[in-house]
C-alpha cells in the first residue's frame, strides 16, 4: 500500500516549465516535516527547476526497496537506518537533515508537576514503534546520558501508537511516549493526561534525514540534491520567519484529522526550540546519535561523519539561498 502526499496544482506559468521529475520515498507523514511541506506548496522546489513528488510506503521500509529498484531518487527517514545497513548490507550517503531535534513527548496521568526524568525508573512506559525503532533508540539513549539504567524501566512498544494510546487511557503502564503532534492532542481531550516531557528540549540530533543509495550518485543527481536543499532552506527559513498562528489554515489543510489550535500550538514550539535549522547535519548532533546507536547495539562503533554524510549539496544550498 502507497500513501501519496497532495500538493496543490502548478499554476499556467508552472505548467510551462520543464521541470525534473526528483521523488522522495517517506517512511511517514509528520509535522517535523513541515517545512518540507511547505516549500512544494509553496512553490519552492519548483523555482529550482524540480517536480518533487512524494509517496510513503506501507510498510516503511519500503523506502529502501525504492531506493533499490530506482523508483526514488531519495529517501527520508532515520539515519540510524544508513548507519545500521553501512558495512553490513548496503551504503547509503545521507545529504540533506530536516528534523534537528526529536520529536517526541512523554505522557503521564495526573499532573506533571515536578516531573523528573528519574521518576521513570522501575516503571512500564508505552512506546509507539510503527515507525521503526527511533522511538525506543533516543528514550533509552536519554536514560543513559542521565545515568538512568535502562533496564530498571519495562518496555511496551511492539504495538501500534493508538493502540497503546488507548490502552494507556484505559490504565495499562505509568508512562506513554508518542509523538509530540498526538499527545498534545490527547491532552486536549482528555484531562486525566499530562505532557511530562517535550523532547524537542532535549538537545540536538539528526532525527529525519535524506539519503540515498552511495553508488548511485552522479554529478546530476549531486546538482539535483543542491536544487532540492535550495527549496528545502527556503521552506525552514519560511516556517521560522512565520508565527504557526498566520498560517493556521495551511496547518488545518495539512493536518486535518488534527485540532488546529493544536497545530498551531506544537509547531510554535517547534520554531522556538530549534527542531528546523538548517538543511546540514549538525556535527554535534551526529556525534552523539551515533555513540547512542553504538550503545544500543546497532553500529560496531560509531561512523566519521564524512564516511555517512555528504554535506556540500546542503553546504552549497546555504550559500545560493543568502546571495
Amino acid at each position: 500500500m502507497v500513501n501519496m502526499i497532495p500538493v496543490v496544482a502548478l499554476s499556467e506559468t508552472s505548467k510551462k516549465q520543464v521541470l525534473q521529475p526528483f521523488h522522495l520515498t517517506a517512511t511517514g507523514y509528520n509535522l517535523n516535516y513541515l517545512p518540507e511541506y511547505i516549500a512544494l506548496r509553496h512553490g519552492f522546489f519548483q523555482e529550482q527547476g524540480l517536480d518533487v513528488t512524494v509517496n510513503i510506503p506501507t510498510p516503511w521500509d519500503g523506502v529502501l526497496d525504492a531506493l533499490a529498484d530506482g523508483t526514488a531518487d531519495m529517501a527520508l527517514g532515520g539515519i540510524w537506518v544508513p548507519s545500521m545497513y553501512r558495512d553490513r548490507v548496503q551504503h547509503y550517503t545521507v545529504f540533506a537533515q530536516i528534523a534537528n531535534r526529536c520529536p517526541l513527548a512523554v505522557l503521564k496521568r495526573g499532573s506533571s508537576e515536578g516531573f523528573k526524568l528519574t521518576d521513570m525508573a522501575k516503571s512500564t512506559v508505552l512506546m509507539k514503534s510503527g515507525g521503526g525503532a527511533s522511538v525506543g533508540l533516543f528514550f533509552k539513549m536519554l536514560l543513559r546520558e542521565n545515568s538512568i539504567d535502562e533496564r530498571a524501566v519495562d518496555y511496551v512498544q511492539d504495538l501500534d501508537g493508538v493502540m497503546l494510546g488507548d490502552l494507556f487511557q484505559g490504565g495499562m503502564g505509568d508512562y506513554f511516549i508518542t509523538d509530540n503532534l498526538s499527545a498534545l492532542a490527547m491532552v486536549a481531550r482528555n484531562p486525566k493526561v499530562s505532557i511530562a516531557m517535550e523532547m524537542v528540549t532535549q538537545g540536538d540530533i539528526p532525527w529525519s534525514v535524506y539519503y540515498r543509495e552511495t553508488k548511485t550518485i552522479t554529478p546530476e543527481i549531486l546538482d539535483a540534491q543542491k536544487r532540492f536543499c535550495i527549496g528545502l532552506e527556503k521552506g525552514i527559513e519560511w516556517v521560522l520567519q512565520h508565527d504557526a498562528e498566520s498560517f493556521r489554515e495551511e496547518l488545518a489543510e495539512l493536518f486535518p484529522k488534527v485540532p488546529v489550535n493544536v497545530a498551531v500550538s506544537v509547531t510554535n514550539d517547534f520554531r522556538r526550540n530549534k527542531m528546523w535549522t538548517s538543511t546540514s547535519v549538525s556535527r554535534q548532533g551526529y556525534t552523539r546519535w551515533q555513540q547512542g546507536l553504538s550503545d544500543a547495539g546497532l553500529l560496531k562503533e560509531p561512523f566519521d561523519y564524512e564516511a555517512m554524510v555528504d554535506d556540500a549539496p546542503a553546504v552549497e544550498a546555504q550559500v545560493e539561498v543568502v546571495k
